[in-house]
């Protein structure tokens, strides 16, 4: 028999505070054994339940104030860069199931199913929380217990949820909302590029306009959804929950108002149908603008 294991730095630290060390069903700790090599506790055994550097390095550069620290800002891609390789908590609490009647007609006890916790975002799509760390958990939901998880492994969690976006640190000074292109980019191990930087999307959206003769040109820019204010009133140069992509379209001076919305209409269809926009584009603006103006 090898040497003893013990618990993951942030699991003890959690049981510590919280009395008596048990599990979520209320089970002592005391004299379990944790050996075995399909423990999934050990890739996280040295874990102290601190933030990881990179993580807190990335959304501390998105904070921007004057002109100089706006020029050194940075980036969304840097921080999903940086969660790429990071460990990150997800929330789970007690379910318990209602108790049945067995053979002899007595009920039976209740079990106790662990259930990840999930959010509804103010468009009404389902987000998932993930958490730098146990202390940031903590204080957003005391009964719920952190499970340690590489992000990508939580961003397939999310997926398979039918969860499109994923929330880091709900509830802390710096909160950062995860797209649905970005989350499927963790969860499949792939680069991330935010649509409103991604190159390849400008041909995409010219091709859409082709036969369009009233609409001169598009130009693709960040939407006033990316960014957002963290609990300092700082601005943060992504992160945000609305519209993700704005495409400023040029169109003919002197349009109709009926026209106009049939040109919009009409590109709204033909990016809908592009499996490429779909894939890259979580949510987009359109901004209009008459041609020489």
């Amino acid at each position: 028999m090898g040497a003893p294991r013990h618990l993951p730095g942030h699991i003890a630290a959690a049981l510590a505070r919280a009395g008596e060390p048990s599990d979520s069903a209320g089970r002592p700790w005391a004299g379990r054994d944790l050996a075995g090599e399909g423990n999934p506790l050990h890739q996280f055994d040295a874990d102290d339940g601190a933030a990881d550097p990179g993580v807190e390095a990335a959304l501390a550069a998105l904070a921007s104030g004057g002109p100089r620290e706006r020029a050194a800002a940075g980036s969304e891609e840097a921080v999903v860069a940086a969660l790429a390789t990071a460990r990150v908590f997800v929330p789970v609490v007690a379910s318990l199931a209602e108790g049945a009647l067995g053979e002899h007609g007595f009920e039976e006890d209740k079990e106790a199913d662990m259930a990840l916790v999930t959010l509804s975002a103010p468009d009404g799509r389902k987000a998932l929380p993930v958490f730098t760390s146990v202390e940031r958990l903590e204080a957003w939901h005391a009964a719920a217990r952190p499970v340690a998880v590489a992000t990508p492994r939580a961003a397939l969690s999310a997926v398979s949820e039918g969860a499109e976006l994923v929330v880091v640190d709900p509830g802390a000074d710096v909160t950062f909302v995860l797209r649905r292109p970005a989350v499927w980019a963790l969860a499949q191990q792939k680069p991330w590029t935010p649509s409103y930087r991604d190159e390849s999307l400008v041909d995409v959206v010219a091709e859409a306009l082709e036969g369009l003769d009233a609409a001169r040109a598009a130009r693709l820019e960040p939407g006033r959804g990316v960014a957002t204010r963290d609990r300092l009133g700082r601005i943060l140069t992504g992160g945000g929950h609305g519209p993700e992509l704005r495409i400023v379209l040029e169109l003919e001076h002197g349009l109709p108002a009926d026209a106009v919305r049939d040109i919009v209409a009409e590109l709204n269809g033909r990016l809908a149908a592009s499996e490429r926009f779909a894939e890259a584009v979580d949510s987009i603006e359109i901004s209009l603008r008459a041609a020489g103006t």
